[in-house]
């Protein structure tokens, strides 16, 4: 598993730089007319659905990415720390964010080694992460953001579903980068009712529900004793 996370680490660094192009649906990544406005619909749900949320005070964001949903931060928070384990991305970030009236902080960092620092936040945020997530490390990961988190602090995700059912579980993925590299990833696609058990189980009280097509949303604060995996 320690190869798997490392290739997934790599394979991220390596997309730094045509990370965005999936996003806008550019290139290799562009979509058929109908499932790029599908798509797109999707992305302003799960944006209306983060400014609903109103992630305000200080923030951790996890596997920040290039800044894509950093930028939505500004006009809710007052401070970000904005951790990712590749340098690329984060270096993205920067230049997405450069002159926004926002404190972040960036941490360079494995999410599977990092700590965070104890009750220092109010939000917690990640998005397409913990479909990534392998599940033998699940209980450590929900352990750390609960850890994170100051007392009544909630936590926001966005990540991939599916419109047709899936297995349980993770499993490989092959990613091809633009010039032709191939990676594999680890890659869940949670359905509502399987991530909301799963959140239950650990102590969250979660409203879990999804965009018209392809995105989860999950609402949460933990409430109950955490599970003991």
């Amino acid at each position: 598993m320690d190869e798997a996370i490392a290739e997934q680490i790599e394979y991220y660094r390596e997309r730094a730089g045509e990370y965005d192009e999936w996003w806008v649906r550019r290139g290799q990544y562009a979509l058929p007319p109908e499932l790029e406005r599908q798509w797109f619909h999707d992305v302003a749900q799960a944006e209306t659905a983060l400014r609903d949320f109103a992630p305000t005070g200080r923030v951790l964001e996890l596997a920040c990415g290039t800044g894509l949903w950093t930028r939505h931060l500004v006009g809710h928070a007052q401070h970000v720390t904005a951790v990712d384990a590749s340098p690329e991305v984060i270096e993205h970030n920067r230049e997405r964010l450069a002159g926004a009236p926002l404190n972040i902080e960036y941490v360079v960092a494995d999410l599977f080694d990092w700590q965070p620092p104890s009750a220092a936040y109010d939000v917690v945020m990640f998005t397409y992460w913990l479909s990534h997530v392998p599940d033998d490390r699940l209980a450590e990961f929900w352990s750390g953001v609960r850890t994170a988190l100051k007392p009544g602090g909630r936590a926001f995700v966005i990540d991939s579903t599916s419109p047709s059912p899936q297995p349980s579980g993770g499993r490989p993925e092959q990613r091809q980068l633009a010039d032709g590299r191939q990676f594999t990833v680890l890659k869940r696609y949670w359905s509502v009712d399987e991530l909301e058990s799963d959140l239950r189980s650990r102590g969250w009280s979660p409203m879990v529900y999804t965009t018209d097509n392809q995105m989860i949303l999950v609402a949460t604060a933990a409430t109950g004793p955490e599970r003991a995996d």
